[in-house]
């Protein structure tokens, strides 16, 4: 996997223009949707239990959020999801705090359970307490915890039939036998809620386009971080609210040539 295929993918999202299903919390879904519609993708954001799985049936991709948790929406996942599967459309998932209380968790596991998931893609914390690995977490947003990234990825890929991608201060993607780590990001991104909400989405457009869902992850990954770092190099000096806007003005901006330039991938063996 090289640089410059990863970056085509970027390219092809914009082409294609591909239709996002979001099930999201509440706090992220007006950034979610600019996100989404700067980078190039069609966002949809559909919650309704009489309505869910058709839209779910249309949609490029599936993207499930449990932030803002309640019995309502994990209804409308579970449709949402089943009909995604039943139409070979990729569902993400995003475990929003698992681990943090008894009921975030039960669902956490409960959705990858009842539904195939293309990409589960969360922090260390929230990835080892789907899969009942003990890892400390405080809050929603805890990734810190004793234990090794990359082995709890690959068990969850494993576990899980799926690619893991956890984030953090290195990315990890693997489908349990293809491993890449990504270094690109900036520490100004935890200041704006919301981002790694957002980066599920994102990773939704690519997985939309490009099958093989290892590259795709990979591809959305360092274009999420690049441009991260091409706003930050504007903005990071005066805040995190400048950050925000050049952020979304940088996903509309950040080219297939930034990815070659300024991607940093690494395969493990």
């Amino acid at each position: 996997m090289n640089m410059k295929e990863i970056s085509k993918v970027v390219d092809l999202v914009r082409e294609s223009n591909p239709l996002v299903h979001n099930i999201t919390n509440v706090v992220v879904t007006n950034f979610t949707a600019n996100g989404l519609l700067a980078l190039g993708a069609s966002p949809v954001m559909a919650y309704a239990k009489e309505e869910v799985a058709e839209m779910a049936s249309i949609a490029g991709a599936l993207v499930l959020n449990m932030g803002t948790l309640r019995p309502e929406e994990v209804e409308a996942m579970l449709l949402a999801g089943k009909s995604a599967n039943t139409n070979d459309v990729p569902v993400l998932f995003d475990p929003v705090g698992a681990g943090a209380t008894s009921y975030r968790t039960e669902v956490a596991r409960h959705i990858p359970a009842e539904i195939d998931l293309a990409i589960i893609r969360g922090n260390a914390a929230e990835v080892a307490n789907v899969i009942n690995e003990r890892w400390e977490i405080k809050g929603v947003d805890a990734g810190t915890g004793n234990g090794d990234v990359v082995s709890i990825a690959r068990q969850a890929a494993d576990e899980l039939n799926t690619v893991a991608v956890i984030t953090g201060k290195e990315d990890v993607v693997t489908d349990g036998e293809r491993t890449i780590l990504i270094r690109n990001g900036h520490s100004i991104l935890t200041q704006v809620t919301g981002t790694g909400c957002l980066l599920t989405s994102v990773i939704g457009a690519f997985v939309a386009v490009e099958k093989d869902y290892v590259k795709a992850a990979v591809a959305a990954l360092t274009f999420y971080g690049v441009t991260a770092e091409l706003a930050a190099a504007k903005t990071v000096e005066k805040g995190p609210g400048s950050f925000q806007i050049e952020f979304l003005n940088q996903l509309a901006n950040t080219t297939s040539d930034d990815i070659e330039k300024y991607g940093k991938i690494e395969e493990l063996e």
